[in-house]
């Protein structure tokens, strides 16, 4: 039989199974971290009268919880020794962790000890908090608004326990997690995609580990007393600690919520095409009939044109979504003559613009193996552009030159520079510039994809597209590798 343990008045301590004390400690968080909650509501509401009443049940509860962790201890049975876990949750009296502080009879208690000791306290008042984050946590269990907190209080008291140097200090300040732990999700990533799931806003996360800080640090020093100087690197890295875990919450959180956003526009797209194709070719076969006699005739050929806009928009949308999803926009490549899929792109464009002139030069050699359908939106984007930015009643230059391993196509229009500030981020998506001709017809201008998806088409064959601009227009040049 296990002998009580005595304390500093020499009363004893009864030996109870751990699983029993954690049990006990549960319910009585959860009813202090509510109390403390109502309280502060009452205080700042109309309900000031409740306040004293509440502040008793929470004096109860904490006169419980000091009770148990006075008068029980947890004993678990006899194991192997094994290498001591800072982490791992601990049940052996306070009392025994307490460390003396140099020069004086006080006795203090490690804050990563005391966060250990009194995870459940801590823990209720962060579901207590969480509860408030509606309307995301109005169907949430417990389990679900505690999340990782857990095992985000376990990492912060195990590196609370871990000496650290300087560039460790400097790394874990930026939100890096140690090298050791980066190839695997933190609890803090997982906290951080599990509430962008739930619906909570970034402003709740955030608060969530504001809450956290003040409680621990709240809790820590009411029990603790007056603060010493070892006192005050605790504190110091105890901040540093939930700093990481929240750029790293913050971090997963804005990733998975990117994510989301990207799926969610390629499910739009995807779903926009049926109907589109139903319009379109409706439009198309009544136009085919020779049937439709004016104002009907106009009024049928706007609806087909305006179809394959967004036809083409769509399909910029998908494009898209391919290339931010981390799966890239796909190429089949195959025997192909640049010269002719040049023509042909200008023919086209040539018919819609009757008033614009498109020059083409070609020299060298014009085959290789490229994809002929991305190499057509590549060069319909990019003439697009040139048309729709270009002074008008100024012509757009198309050229093709053949060298030995690689071949280069440039358009160039007239008209103003474009600004320094916009060339920097011309590629970048939804990043339209004002059109200087009136004539803004490209099919994805509405988007602002054109460029970007040019330039995602020309990455994946290996190339490059790279663009000038001064006084005397702008040039988009794309470099193409013969084979990939």
């Amino acid at each position: 039989m296990t002998a009580p343990a005595r304390r500093a008045d020499d009363a004893p301590r009864h030996a109870l199974p751990p699983g029993l004390i954690h049990d006990l400690r549960t319910p009585l968080g959860q009813i202090i971290g509510y109390a403390e909650l109502l309280v502060e509501r009452a205080e700042d509401g109309e309900g000031k009268s409740l306040a004293p009443d509440l502040q008793k049940v929470k004096a109860a509860g904490y006169r419980m919880l000091r009770l148990i962790e006075d008068n029980f201890f947890g004993v678990r049975p006899a194991a192997p020794v094994a290498e001591a876990d800072p982490a791992a949750e601990s049940t052996e009296p306070i009392e025994a962790k307490k460390t003396a502080e140099p020069g004086s009879g006080a006795v203090r208690v490690p804050l990563a000890r005391f966060i250990l000791d009194n995870t459940e306290s801590i823990l209720a008042e962060w579901e207590a908090f969480a509860r408030t984050c509606t309307p995301a946590s109005g169907g949430m269990d417990i389990v679900a608004l505690r999340d990782h907190a857990a095992e985000m209080l376990k990492v912060i008291a195990a590196d609370l326990g871990t000496e650290q140097g300087g560039d460790e200090q400097s790394e874990k300040s930026k939100g890096n997690a140690p090298a050791a732990e980066a190839s695997a999700a933190t609890a803090a990533e997982e906290h951080g995609a599990d509430r962008a799931g739930s619906g909570f806003t970034i402003e709740q996360m955030v608060s969530e580990y504001r809450a956290l800080r003040a409680s621990v640090i709240r809790l820590w020093t009411k029990a603790h007393g007056e603060l010493t100087p070892a006192d005050v690197d605790d504190l110091t890295r105890f901040n540093e600690a939930v700093d990481q875990s929240l750029a790293e919450s913050v971090s997963r959180y804005t990733e998975e919520l990117d994510n989301s956003k990207e799926m969610f526009l390629a499910i739009l797209g995807h779903d926009l095409r049926t109907p589109l194709g139903v319009v379109f070719t409706s439009a198309r076969f009544m136009l085919d009939t020779g049937e439709l006699a004016e104002p009907h005739l106009t009024l049928m050929g706007r609806i087909a044109s305006s179809s394959t806009r967004m036809v083409h928009m769509v399909g910029d949308l998908l494009d898209f979504t391919r290339s931010r999803l981390g799966g890239g926009i796909p190429i089949v490549r195959g025997d192909v003559s640049m010269g002719k899929v040049v023509h042909e792109v200008v023919d086209e464009l040539a018919a819609l613009h009757p008033e614009r002139p498109i020059e083409v030069h070609a020299r060298g050699e014009e085959r290789g193996e490229w994809d002929a359908a991305r190499i057509a939106q590549v060069l319909g984007n990019l003439v697009g552009n040139a048309l729709e930015h270009g002074s008008e009643g100024t012509p757009v230059t198309v050229t093709v030159g053949g060298r030995d391993e690689e071949i280069t196509v440039a358009v160039h229009n007239r008209g103003p520079a474009i600004p320094p500030e916009q060339l920097k981020n011309i590629f970048h998506p939804m990043k339209p510039r004002e059109s200087t001709s009136s004539a803004a017809s490209g099919p994805s201008g509405s988007l602002g994809l054109g460029l970007y998806i040019a330039e995602r088409i020309v990455h994946a064959h290996a190339g490059t597209i790279e663009v000038a601009s001064d006084a005397g227009g702008t040039t988009f040049t794309v470099h193409l590798p013969r084979t990939g």
